[in-house]
């Protein structure tokens, strides 16, 4: 019961700071997204304008911020229903399941494949963009606020060096704290199947013992001679 608690104890824990965390995807990158005039800058490439000085830049898809946006608030929800879930199960001292303990590390499993394919795109993705950015400034850092996007004055480079680094920052600590979370939920199912085994072998002993018990008594017994 003592690891139960302390496995659960964890969960609430680390749900808490997965909401957190997942707040500094959402934030950073919806704010980019605005920023950039609906476009994303990760994996996007370009070439330097020889007259002009600008960056001609081949946007991708759309779908390189979406995902972790996406990831970001899926992680959100779930954080949320678990932390009531774990602390309503701490408060009246229950147990759950075997079903939700397997669902619990289900979930948890594939928000640890959601985050990780995040923070490879938003960490890879930056990566190509700062490639290129760096053709012509010293550091991404540098490039930021400053006019580098050819033909589109909509477009404020202010904050994305601090966004894509704060996003990095959530995805990555996501990732490892939803493996946490996994695992705890995961080492929550062992427990639960052997204590489930431990009772069930400790019902059939009882009732092992309990018919020795009767065998012996009725081999006891006098038997009653008739003449």
């Amino acid at each position: 019961m003592a690891l139960t608690n302390v496995l659960l104890l964890s969960q609430i824990a680390g749900n808490a700071v997965a909401f957190v965390l997942s707040l500094c995807i959402l934030a950073p990158l919806s704010l980019h997204v605005t920023q950039f005039d609906g476009k994303c800058l990760l994996f996007a490439q370009g070439t330097w304008g020889e007259t002009d000085g600008l960056f001609n830049v081949t946007w991708p898809s759309q779908i390189n911020c979406s995902f972790p946006i996406i990831t970001s608030v899926i992680l959100i929800s779930v954080s949320i229903i678990q932390i009531y879930r774990f602390a309503r199960l701490s408060i009246k001292q229950e147990e759950a399941s075997f079903l939700e303990l397997f669902l619990d590390v289900f979930i948890g499993f594939i928000l640890c494949l959601m985050t990780i394919v995040s923070a490879m795109i938003i960490t890879i993705g930056f990566m190509d963009w700062c490639a290129d950015i760096t053709q012509r400034f010293p550091s991404c850092e540098i490039a930021a606020g400053q006019k580098i996007i050819k033909g589109d004055d909509k477009i404020d480079t202010s904050g994305f060096y601090v966004q894509m680094g704060t996003a990095q920052f959530g995805a990555w600590g996501a990732f490892a704290t939803c493996v946490l979370i996994t695992v705890a939920g995961l080492l929550k199912l062992i427990n639960n199947h052997e204590m489930t085994n431990m009772r069930v072998s400790m019902y059939l002993e009882r009732q092992r013992l309990v018919n020795e018990d009767a065998s012996r008594e009725s081999l006891d017994t006098p038997g009653d001679f008739s003449h």
